[in-house]
C-alpha cells in the first residue's frame, strides 16, 4: 500500500510518499519539505497570507519531485492523503484542494487527515509501536497529552490553558532579540548559560489534572529582562538557560500527572511518544529519557525531520485509515480548528 501525503497547515510545504511494510511500520519512499523561514523571518513569526501564497508557488513541484524520487506515478499509488486541519486556513485550503484534485484526476481514494493525528501516529511509522501509548505533543501551536488507543481513538488527558510551549520559546526569543524561529536559537543560547541563575516559576506544578501553562513563565522572563536592561551577552544566555530549565521541569512534572491519569483511565502504559517541533530540543529529549528510564517506559521520539511538520506523517496516517477502509469524499471541508478527540470526530469522519 502506497500513499501520497500533502501537508500545508502552517509554514512548511511538504509532500511525501510512504509504503506500508508487510511486517508493520512504513518505508518513506520520498519526503520533500520546503521551509518558509526566510519569508517570515523579518516579521518575527508566520504571516498567514504569505504562507498560503508560498504553498501555491511550490506545492506542485514538490509533488512532482516526490513522485520522481519514489520512481512512481499517480497510477501506482493506492490513495492521496491531505492534511485538512487544524492550521492556518489559507494554507490548509491549498494542500487540501491539491489532494482532492489529484484524487479526482487519478481516481484514487481521498483521505482527509487531522494534522495532529499525523503527529500522533508517526511512532507507528518509524517504530511499529503497538497501541495504546501516551503522546506528548509539543509544537508551536499545540501542547497536549493524549492517550492514543487506536487509529481515530484518542483521549486528550491535558492541554495548555494559554500558550503552547513552542510559542513560549518563540516569544522569549523575540523579547531577547534572538530572531525567528525561536526554539533552536533559545536552545543554542541556553547551552552556554547558567540554568540556576534565575528561579523562574514551574506553572501548574503538582496539580493532579495534567494541564500546562506557559504564559506566566514567559511573563517572568520578560520582567526579569526588563529589570536587567540593557542585557549583556551573559544575561541573555542565563535567561535562556533558566527559561529552558523551567520548561523541562514543567514538562516532566505534567508528564507524571498524565501518566497517573493514563493508568487510572486507560490502564498500564508501556510507551511514551514525543512529537512536534519542540521534541527536537536536546535538553527536553535528555530529560524525557531520564523520566522514561525511571518510570519503566519505552521512549519513542521520531527523528527530528519527522518531529516538525512533514508529508510523511500525513501519508502514514492516510495508510492507517485506508487499511481500515476509511476514506472521505471530496466535499470534506478545511478546518482551522479540529481537536483530535472532539466527540470521536477524528474516529468517525471517514466512511468504510
Amino acid at each position: 500500500m502506497r500513499v501520497l501525503g500533502i501537508e500545508t497547515t502552517c509554514d512548511e510545504t511538504a509532500a511525501a510518499i510512504v509504503a506500508l511494510r508487510p511486517t508493520g511500520g512504513g518505508d518513506i519512499l520520498a519526503n520533500e519539505v520546503m521551509s518558509q523561514i526566510a519569508e517570515h523571518e523579518s516579521f518575527g513569526g508566520v504571516v498567514p497570507e504569505i504562507a498560503a501564497r508560498a504553498h501555491i508557488d511550490v506545492l506542485d513541484r514538490l509533488i512532482a519531485r516526490a513522485l520522481e524520487d519514489s520512481k512512481l506515478s499517480l497510477n501506482d499509488l493506492d490513495g492521496i492523503a491531505g492534511a485538512a486541519g487544524p492550521g492556518l486556513i489559507g494554507g490548509v485550503i491549498v494542500g487540501l484542494t491539491m489532494a482532492k484534485a489529484l484524487a479526482l484526476a487519478s481516481g484514487k481514494p481521498f483521505i482527509a487527515v487531522n494534522h495532529l493525528e499525523g503527529h500522533a501516529l508517526t511512532a507507528r511509522l518509524t517504530d511499529n509501536l503497538a497501541f495504546p501509548y501516551l503522546l506528548l505533543l509539543v509544537s508551536g501551536g499545540h501542547t497536549q497529552l493524549v492517550a492514543v488507543k487506536g487509529v481515530g481513538d484518542y483521549r486528550r488527558l491535558g492541554s495548555t490553558v494559554d500558550d503552547a510551549v513552542g510559542e513560549a520559546f518563540d516569544k522569549v526569543a523575540k523579547m531577547l532579540g534572538l530572531g525567528y524561529p525561536g526554539g533552536p536559537r533559545v536552545e543554542r543560547e541556553a547551552a552556554k548559560g547558567n540554568p540556576s541563575r534565575y528561579n523562574f516559576p514551574r506553572p501548574m506544578a503538582g496539580r493532579a489534572k495534567p494541564d500546562f501553562s506557559f504564559s506566566g513563565l514567559k511573563t517572568a522572563v520578560r520582567l526579569e529582562a526588563d529589570r536587567l536592561a540593557p542585557l549583556s551577552g551573559t544575561d541573555v544566555t542565563d535567561l535562556c538557560a533558566s527559561f529552558q530549565a523551567a520548561v523541562v521541569d514543567t514538562l516532566v512534572d505534567r508528564l507524571r500527572a498524565g501518566l497517573r491519569r493514563f493508568s487510572e483511565e486507560i490502564g498500564p502504559c508501556s510507551s511514551l511518544v514525543v512529537a512536534g517541533g519542540v521534541a527536537a530540543n536536546g535538553a527536553i529529549r535528555r530529560a524525557l529519557q531520564r523520566f522514561c528510564a525511571e518510570s519503566g517506559l519505552k521512549l519513542s521520539v521520531p527523528p527530528p525531520a519527522l518531529c516538525t511538520d512533514n508529508g510523511a506523517m500525513i501519508a502514514w496516517a492516510g495508510i492507517e485509515r485506508l487499511r481500515l477502509g476509511l476514506t472521505d469524499d471530496l466535499s470534506f471541508p478545511a478546518r482551522p480548528r479540529w481537536p483530535l478527540d472532539a466527540d470521536g470526530e477524528a474516529a468517525h469522519h471517514g466512511k468504510a
